[in-house]
């Protein structure tokens, strides 16, 4: 017995040293509730889903002491739904994965499957949802998450100012062009005031099927501002070229069926949010947003989302929530409301639930 014990503590001690010196930490969120979705073409649903306030998660991440103020640096993100305990975003670790470089004064250096620069401006700064919630803003907004095959160099911070460098690979046989994308910003956060201006472009040529794609061009200008008693949003994004504003939360089933309500594919438009959030009581918060989405393509694929949610704090941790949006399209545009996790499937939807990150 007094071996057992001696050769566990042996291991613990051995398993602590092991992680002290590359200093890893798991991390997650298990997300979970009910969602109910009005205004499809296929009809009402009312189910359980995973992810509605953020997606569900596992991860690693974890940083490694080179010296002279270099680290290495990795993480690794897996995805899982709460509802049916299947795995999510595809692959084992299909929601981020990358390893690299990090300087304390040269900045930082990533290799992998990664966040794009506009998606973590329109999420982390211009969205009082934060990007989940029937709210929002990846309904109307372009909403590509990641790029695979990415390489991604983010500056240190000068006075409050940061700059963020990305290219993404193609990785297609015959050209080194084709598919590949490019994207820069420049972030401010200092005090109450949190700002990024974001640019990105990709190349839509696919060699294999003979395509000759225009090229894809997205600018976007995001930003909030802490008032204390309130937080104001704002984002102004324009979306010019093939592919451009593929966004919007699509209806892929009502599109192959060619039903009225069918997600669009606009190749040009500009899109408009104003956001609020608020402290209400000790633990509760209150967030509102209205999006505008002009097509300008002759379609004229024009729609407005107005969304209200309620999140309520139990513990640090944990906090239950409630949320509703609703979609106006115009000549039958067919987004969908959705959340963190799905795309919906109809022009509104009513959601509550809890979350619990460790």
């Amino acid at each position: 017995m007094k071996k057992s014990i001696i050769s566990l503590a042996v291991l613990a001690a051995a398993s602590n040293m092991a992680f002290a010196q590359s200093n890893v930490t798991i991390y997650g969120v298990v997300d979970a509730g009910i969602v109910s979705e009005r205004g499809a073409a296929v009809g009402s649903t009312t189910k359980v889903s995973s992810g509605i306030a953020s997606a569900s998660r596992l991860g690693f991440r974890g940083t490694e002491d080179l010296g002279n103020g270099l680290s290495a640096v990795f993480g690794l993100e897996a995805g899982f739904n709460v509802d049916t305990g299947t795995q999510n975003e595809g692959g084992l670790f299909g929601r981020q994965t990358f390893l690299g470089l990090k300087s304390t004064t040269l900045g930082t250096v990533t290799l992998g499957n990664q966040y794009t620069s506009y998606y973590k401006a329109l999420t982390e700064v211009a969205d009082p949802f934060a990007g989940g919630y029937a709210g929002t803003a990846t309904n109307l907004f372009p909403s590509t998450q990641r790029a695979k095959n990415s390489i991604v160099y983010v500056s240190p911070a000068f006075s409050g100012f940061t700059g963020e460098v990305s290219y993404t690979l193609g990785e297609q046989a015959g050209s080194n062009k084709s598919g590949r994308q490019v994207g820069a910003a420049v972030a401010y956060a200092n005090g109450p005031l949190n700002a990024r201006l974001v640019y990105s472009v990709a190349n839509n040529d696919v060699p294999a099927l003979n395509v000759d794609g225009d090229l894809a061009r997205n600018i976007l200008l995001a930003a909030n501002y802490d008032f204390t008693v309130a937080k104001a949003f704002f984002a102004y994004g324009k979306d010019k070229g093939t592919a451009s504003a593929m966004g919007g939360k699509i209806d892929v089933a009502a599109t192959l069926a060619n039903l009225p309500n069918a997600g669009r594919l606009t190749d040009n438009s500009t899109n408009l949010l104003l956001g609020v959030s608020a402290p209400v009581g000790q633990a509760g918060t209150v967030m509102a947003s209205y999006i505008r989405k002009n097509d300008t393509d002759s379609s004229n694929f024009d729609a407005t989302q107005w969304a209200v949610g309620y999140s309520y704090a139990l513990s640090k941790r944990t906090s239950a929530y409630t949320s509703f949006a609703k979609i106006k399209n115009t000549n039958k545009a067919g987004y969908t409301v959705g959340n963190a996790s799905e795309v919906g499937s109809g022009d509104k939807a009513f959601n509550v639930g809890m979350r619990h990150s460790f």
